[in-house]
Order: C-alpha cells, then sequence, then structure tokens
C-alpha cells in the first residue's frame, strides 16, 4: 500500500459520494485529503493516528481511514458506495464529459445504469432532450465512447512492460528458456497481447505448470496444444504464451517479435522476412535479414514497411539511446504541481548521470496546478541562481516555463517575463475540443511567436482515455522547421506524444526532437525510457535529438537563439 493508492481510494469515494447526492462537506473532506496527500513526498503509509493528524489537512477522521486502508487494503466507505452503484454506472466514469453530476442524472433521470444503454439512448437523441446536456453533449459522448470501443483489451506501454516482467519472473525458476516476445519486445505504445515463449520437449507439463500459476486464468476456447491464452487477474489485456521446441527459441523470438506487415517485406533474394525467418541456416537477427538481402533493423522498428526505408539511409547505431541523453527540460516541482522540490528533482537528475535539469512548472494560466504567476517565477529564478551555485561547472539547472497556449494561440505572460527564462515549452493544456483547422492555426501561432523553444505534446492525447485534438501534422512540422522550434516526444507513457510516425518526417525537415519525461515526481524522469523506445521506434537520430546536447552545446544553443530572435 501506498500514498499512491490511498489517495486513490479518496478520490474514488468523493466521486461516488457526489454520484449518490450526499453531504458536500464530506465529499470535499474526502477529496481535500487525497489532494494533500497526493501532494506529500514522505510514505504516511507506517505512521499512526496521531503522527497522521499532525500533517496539514489530515484530520483525526481521515487519520483513522487511512489506517483503515494501509491495515486492511479496503475503505468501509467506498465498499458501502460501491455496492450501491451499479457496475455500469461506475464503468461510465471513463467518459470523457461526464463527471459525478450528470451521471447522476443520466441514472436517475433516463435510468440508464450501464455503458450500452447510454449509447443507445445518446443515438436515439435522447441525452440530448436532457436539461443541462444538449446536441453537443450528447455528440461528444457518442465519440468518446467510439474511441473507448476501440482501445478496449489495451493496456499503455508502461503497464505491458510491468505484466510481462512479472510473468517472466514467475516463468524463468520453472523454465529455463523464457522470452518476452510480440509487441512488448518492439515497444509498443499501445498493447492488445502480452506475449512470451517458452522453450521446452514437454508441452503438456508446461501447459499443467502454466496453469499452477494463480495470477493466471485460462480461456481454454482460445488456447491450443502449443498456445497458452487468458488473462491475468485483474486486467483484460490478452496473455499469450507460446511453446517452442528446443532449439528454435532464436528463430520465433524473431518472427514473434516482428509485426505481419514487416514479415512480409520481400527482399531481393525474392523471398520474404519470414521465408527467409523460416530458412536460415542460423537463427540469429542479422543473419535472417541478410539471407532476405534486406538491411538489420532493431526490434522496436519491427512494424511495417518504413524500417527499410529508413535503414536504406541510416545505420542502427545512429538510433538514439539512453546513454546518449544529457539532461531534461520538461519537468515540474513543487514550485506547481510536482511532488518534489526544485533542489531533489535537480538532484535526482544529477544522480542519473545527466548534466542539466531543465524545470518547467506551469504557468499561471494553469491555476489548476498552482501555475507561477511573474512575481513567483522571479523567486523560483532566485532559488535556481542559489541552487546552481552550489553544484558548481559540472551540473547546471536551466529556467523554463510550461507555457500555457492560450486559445488564440498566444502565450501565457508578457514578452518581458517570457524573456526572463531560458527556454519556453509551448503546451496547450484548457480547451481541447477543436477542429483541425482551429486546432491547427492556434498551435501556428504559438510556433511562430519568438519565445517558443519547445512544443510540448503537440496533440494532447492521453493514450486509451482521450484521443488527441487533430492537427496538421505536416504543417506544424514545417512550421517548426521554418521558426527553429524543437518538438517534444513526451515520454510519459500516458501521452508519449507526438506519435512516433512523425519523428522521421520531422527529421527530414531539420527539426530536433526533445525527450522530455513532463516529470511531476523524481521517479518520472525515469520516463525518458520510454521516450526513448517510441523515439527508436520512428527512427531517432542521436544528432536530431535536443537533449542529447552536452550542457554547453544546450547553453550556446539557447543563447544564439535568444541573440537571433532578438532578445
Amino acid at each position: 500500500m501506498t500514498n499512491a493508492d490511498i489517495v486513490d481510494l479518496f478520490e474514488q469515494t468523493a466521486r461516488l459520494m457526489e454520484l449518490h447526492n450526499e453531504d458536500p462537506f464530506r465529499i470535499r473532506t474526502f477529496s481535500s485529503a487525497a489532494f494533500n496527500i497526493d501532494k506529500l513526498q514522505d510514505d504516511i503509509t507506517q505512521l499512526p493516528i496521531a503522527e497522521l493528524t499532525q500533517i496539514q489537512g489530515i484530520g483525526k477522521s481521515i487519520a483513522s481511514r487511512i489506517r483503515e486502508i494501509v491495515d486492511t487494503g479496503q475503505l468501509t466507505d467506498l465498499n458501502e458506495l460501491l455496492a450501491r452503484t451499479p457496475e455500469g454506472v461506475l464503468a461510465m466514469f471513463r467518459i470523457k464529459g461526464l463527471g459525478a453530476k450528470k451521471i447522476r442524472v443520466l441514472w436517475t433521470e433516463l435510468g440508464i445504469d450501464n455503458i450500452r444503454d447510454l449509447q443507445m439512448a445518446a443515438e436515439n437523441g435522447q441525452v440530448a432532450k436532457i436539461k443541462g446536456f444538449g446536441a453537443a453533449t450528447q455528440e461528444k459522448i457518442l465519440a468518446s465512447l467510439e474511441f473507448l470501443q476501440s482501445q478496449a483489451g489495451k493496456v499503455r506501454m508502461d503497464k505491458a512492460r510491468m505484466f510481462a516482467q512479472v510473468l517472466h519472473d514467475e516463468l524463468k525458476p520453472v523454465f529455463p528458456s523464457v522470452e518476452i516476445s510480440g509487441q512488448v519486445r518492439r515497444q509498443a505504445q499501445e498493447v492488445d497481447t502480452v506475449q512470451l515463449l517458452i522453450e521446452t520437449a514437454d508441452v503438456i507439463g508446461a501447459m499443467n505448470q502454466i496453469d499452477q500459476l494463480p495470477m493466471l486464468t485460462r480461456n481454454d476456447s482460445q488456447s491450443s496444444p502449443f498456445v497458452w491464452r487468458g488473462q491475468l487477474s485483474g486486467t483484460d489485456v490478452g496473455i499469450e504464451i507460446k511453446l517452442v521446441p528446443e532449439g528454435q527459441l532464436p528463430r520465433r523470438l524473431f518472427i514473434e517479435t516482428a509485426a505481419e506487415a514487416h514479415l512480409e517485406q520481400i527482399g531481393p533474394t525474392g523471398m520474404t522476412l519470414l521465408q527467409a525467418a523460416l530458412t536460415a541456416p542460423s537463427p540469429t537477427d542479422e543473419a535472417i535479414y541478410e539471407r532476405a538481402g534486406l538491411p538489420y533493423v532493431v526490434p522496436e522498428m519491427r512494424e511495417d514497411q518504413f524500417a527499410y526505408q529508413w535503414a536504406s539511409r541510416h545505420h542502427p547505431d545512429e538510433l538514439v539511446t539512453w546513454d546518449d541523453l544529457r539532461g531534461t527540460l520538461h519537468n515540474h516541482s513543487t514550485w506547481s504541481d510536482g511532488k518534489h522540490t526544485l533542489a531533489e528533482m535537480a538532484g535526482y537528475a544529477q544522480s542519473l548521470g545527466l548534466s542539466y535539469f531543465g524545470i518547467a512548472d506551469h504557468s499561471q494560466t494553469a491555476s489548476y496546478a498552482q501555475g507561477l504567476r511573474p512575481e513567483r517565477v522571479a523567486e523560483q529564478h532566485r532559488e535556481i541562481e542559489a541552487l546552481n551555485a552550489g553544484f558548481g561547472t559540472g551540473f547546471r539547472i536551466l529556467k523554463g516555463i510550461e507555457s500555457d497556449i492560450l486559445g488564440d494561440g498566444s502565450l501565457d505572460y508578457t514578452p518581458e517575463v517570457l524573456a526572463s527564462f531560458d527556454y519556453v515549452v509551448a503546451s496547450v493544456h484548457q480547451t481541447l475540443t477543436m477542429t483541425k483547422e482551429k486546432a491547427t492555426a492556434r498551435l501556428l501561432k504559438a510556433i511562430e511567436n519568438p519565445y517558443t523553444t519547445i512544443l510540448g505534446h503537440p496533440t494532447g492525447r492521453l493514450l486509451l482515455a482521450r484521443e488527441g485534438y487533430p492537427i496538421d501534422h505536416k504543417a506544424i512540422i514545417d512550421a517548426c522547421a521554418e521558426h527553429q522550434v524543437v518538438i517534444e516526444i513526451n515520454a510519459s507513457p500516458y501521452r508519449l506524444d507526438i506519435d512516433w510516425r512523425w519523428i522521421d518526417y520531422a527529421q527530414q525537415q531539420g527539426v530536433m526532437l526533445s525527450i522530455n519525461p513532463d516529470a511531476h515526481s523524481t521517479a518520472g524522469l525515469l520516463d525518458m525510457h520510454y521516450g526513448v523506445a517510441v523515439g527508436r521506434k520512428g527512427g531517432l537520430l542521436k544528432t536530431m535529438t535536443f537533449n542529447a546536447l552536452t550542457l554547453d552545446e544546450i547553453v550556446d544553443y539557447l543563447a544564439k537563439r535568444r541573440q537571433a530572435k532578438g532578445f
């Protein structure tokens, strides 16, 4: 049990209290407790009630519930609410634009208690007739439902990696040769099947041993004598464990890792990559590509034919790696909505071997995230200068900001304040419902702003939760090339935005990309691993990776850019 688990349970309790129209004071109590605990840096799970009540925002009532959660893994208040709430109503909270109050209206006035009935009511026009909804809300509900249905049964890259590793660690003591393959090995940003391979001569015995794992539930209708299929407890993502004859694991690992479109490529020898994989005398990856007459492609890029086009111009050694990263430029601290102080964030970055840490807390319009007013910007800059004096010459904190791109495309401060930063990450956070034309025009104006250094998470998407607003990617990338604006690969596994399919076009136009973790805690800095993975998938070169520049190089770059822009 962690602080985050407690926060999740309190937030869910507050939502369901609002759904059931309970006492507003009690709702605020749980909501405020979740907010306050989320901001804490220290682990509170081991504290007794007396010490919990010494923490700001935690009274005796909340303290006792924290202890209940830690000691039992449950919360009585939440259990009682869940018992009164249909499962289908709970699922409605996943729909974009529907909060507790609107869900309550749908439930009590239309008798809708599941997503299927909600979709039918929206398609029949019934939702639009409800006071406070209207046609626009109805269309948003339908669009959100369509998106959620398309994402069903999938998990993000980070969860898929975790599931695969858990299964690998459980199977490894029983089977000496176990490999993670499929979508996880090629670092897919969304995964619908977590696949592993086991080398064994005893198929029946292996199946029986897999069935012994309590975390797994077999789907008999989808399984076969050589393939175990089912689910991992608590998830709906598919689990596939394939049994491979002895001596065939390297060959099968190659075949199962690559997507079908990649295996279908015909090489100069006249055979497809799949045919080469099945017939190559040596089962190594390099030998298989050589037999097909095709250039070697790293596992991350084995998605489609694009990889061969890229490989005809570049060598795999040119791809960016974690070790190539020299700094990090999009991060938050307790100055806005981060969990750790500026000193802690920078210190952790230094411990990772990085030579610069760019702080980019939220700007003033983001009041929901405690965005910085101009006077607080000045205070933060004074702290940065004091900290830099203690770091010496080998490490430096850079003064940045994540400036909201406002509705008209302008940035969130006066030119005088913007000029005080070393760099500016410009991002859209509010008014996300836009046409392609509106969204593109909004971003283009921000890119043309001389103070914009990096375009942050260009589409605003949240994987599996929110589709990004539509943009003209070519127009945006071309404008970044014209105005010397770097494009962010937001490395948060919740975003991974810009999509990897546009990375190579950006490079061809001369646009550098920055692998930014958007970290709100020290652990969040490690999300750059996910950014590196999708960067490599899209063919990102280390020479085109902005935060692969050394400290001296990036300081020089930013200084010259400021001079060229005239501020």
